[in-house]
């Protein structure tokens, strides 16, 4: 670990316990919207954190004719407006901006990454950054492919001797989506892995940088209560929700011809669903983390076209209110079609046949324009086996909760029966609720500030890896050709700021169990 320095405010005062070795952070595509709201921010966060080295640099790289000091200024926008931390501290800012600079160039253009390779060079002469580069990409999905042989051709991929004696790394991150059903996956592995190694490749989903997603292998791992009881013998049932107060957001021609399947469950849901069902690893290595995330995904039931039509329900809301503001119907927003049949709400039960989740049903849903914000997983455990109570004259006790909460109240709930005080057997359920804020004292950090860090130290566990992602298709492919075709039960639809479609209700009703209401 470098050495504290009492001169620089990026890094006064503070230890690090990860520090990474210098770098350059290329964004390609860097004027916009991604930049402005998460990429920036996160950049300032780490500094202000002092997790940064001094030497780190930032290269903007997009289209847009702008100087290095109007790309400063974008950046501050951003930060002004997004960061967990404002207002913005000058002496960390003047800093942090004198490692900041703006290249411009087409990015369908070669000339324009020789440009770039220069000016990198120069940097890594300059400053000292080593020869190790991060490039993100913050580009339209089909623009991808094209950036990646590009910045192949003009000798950016691979990792070399650009300084004396020492070897340079390179690495380069990729947003999601990850291809459109399971051949269009395969083949972008295969045309980003033409020019990088897959250990090179850090495929980006934020959802695993949350505070709480990393805490569900400490939570299961490192705490003997709950270890014993994480498997069929006492967990009735699974429930993970990702639901969203927005509508499409300005969005309607990617979100059209996309729908919430492959927007959210083939990444966010289905990280989430191998995160919590894993086994444990040998040890916290990327590889043995993953290694276990791709057993549970490998594990998940594959439906036939009755079983989709059975256990699946898709939905779009119609016009509704949503806090206390009136939402269009997704048919009316802006390039969406008229007769759309593109879902924006998405209900499932899965089974995954394992021995610790044999028989244990795991519920999905996601949708837009829903009465909430909230992303949580909640297990639902088995009754007791006695009566005792009911004998007594109590009612029947409702069974036990335990609720992950992934944003925005990022914490952990517990549900338990209590008696309350006062003559007579009076049981209702009550509440421990342990969010990070109050037990901490501190803001958690932001997603991308934990996975672009991960990426500078070169450490791969919270990124998704080429077979998971391919795993992932092969589970949902049929679902999407199902509801294609027709025999997967037609589009239901429910009015913006409810639940969804009364079919999501009936689909946990008929097993005698509700959704939980966050």
């Amino acid at each position: 670990m470098p050495a504290t320095s009492s001169v620089n405010p990026l890094r006064q005062g503070l230890r690090q316990e990860r520090m990474p070795e210098p770098c350059i952070m290329v964004i390609c595509g860097a004027t916009g919207d991604l930049t402005l709201r998460k990429l920036g921010p996160a950049i300032y966060n780490l500094a202000l954190g002092g997790h940064l080295p001094p030497e780190f640099t930032v290269v903007g790289f997009a289209r847009r004719p702008m100087s290095s000091e109007k790309f400063h200024a974008h950046l501050r926008a951003g930060i002004d407006q997004f960061s967990r931390n404002r207002p913005v501290s000058e002496s960390v800012w003047s800093a942090f901006t004198a490692g900041i600079e703006y290249q411009q160039g087409n990015l369908d253009d070669p000339e324009a990454y020789a440009a770039l390779a220069k000016r990198l060079d120069r940097i890594d002469r300059d400053r000292g950054t080593a020869g190790n580069r991060l490039f993100y990409l913050a580009v339209q999905p089909s623009l991808t492919p094209e950036v990646v042989s590009h910045l192949g051709t003009a000798g950016l991929a691979g990792s070399s001797r650009r300084t004396s004696g020492r070897q340079g790394w390179t690495r380069v991150v990729v947003e999601k989506p990850f291809g459109f059903d399971r051949e269009s996956a395969i083949t972008l592995n295969r045309q980003i892995r033409e020019v990088f190694a897959e250990e090179q490749i850090y495929r980006i989903d934020h959802y695993l940088g949350k505070e709480t997603v990393q805490n569900l292998a400490v939570f299961r791992f490192g705490n003997g209560l709950f270890e014993p009881i994480w498997n069929r013998r006492y967990i009735d049932s699974v429930q993970i929700t990702v639901a969203e107060t927005v509508g499409v957001e300005g969005r309607g021609e990617f979100y059209d011809q996309t729908g919430a399947l492959r927007d959210i469950v083939q990444n966010h849901v289905l990280q989430l669903l191998a995160v919590f069902a894993m086994e444990p690893p040998v040890e916290f290595s990327a590889n043995d983390l993953r290694d276990e995330k791709l057993k549970v995904l490998r594990a998940v039931r594959p439906m036939s076209a009755e079983d989709i039509a059975h256990n699946t329900v898709r939905g779009q809301y119609t016009s509704g209110w949503v806090a206390g503001e009136e939402v269009p119907a997704y048919r009316a927003e802006p390039e969406v079609a008229p007769d759309s049949e593109t879902e924006t709400y998405v209900a499932l039960k899965l089974g995954i046949d394992s021995w610790r989740w044999a028989g244990v049903p795991f519920f999905i849903r996601t949708g837009k324009a829903l009465p909430a914000r909230v992303t949580e997983i909640a297990v639902q455990f088995r009754r007791a086996p006695l009566a005792l109570f009911g004998r007594a004259g109590a009612p029947d006790i409702d069974p036990n909760v335990l609720a992950i909460r992934v944003q925005p109240d990022e914490g952990i709930l517990i549900r338990f029966g209590a008696k309350v005080p006062g003559p007579g057997l009076n049981i209702r359920g009550v509440n421990m609720d342990f969010r990070y804020g109050s037990s901490f004292a501190v803001d958690s950090p932001d997603a991308y500030e934990t996975l672009l860090l991960d990426c500078m130290v070169g450490d791969s566990s919270l990124f998704t890896r080429d077979d998971e992602l391919v795993r992932a298709w092969e589970i949902l492919d049929p679902i999407v050709e199902t509801w294609r075709s027709g025999d997967g039960g037609p589009l239901q639809f429910y009015a913006a700021g409810s639940w969804g479609p009364p079919a999501a209700d009936e689909l946990l009703t008929r097993d005698g169990r509700e959704w939980r209401r966050p």
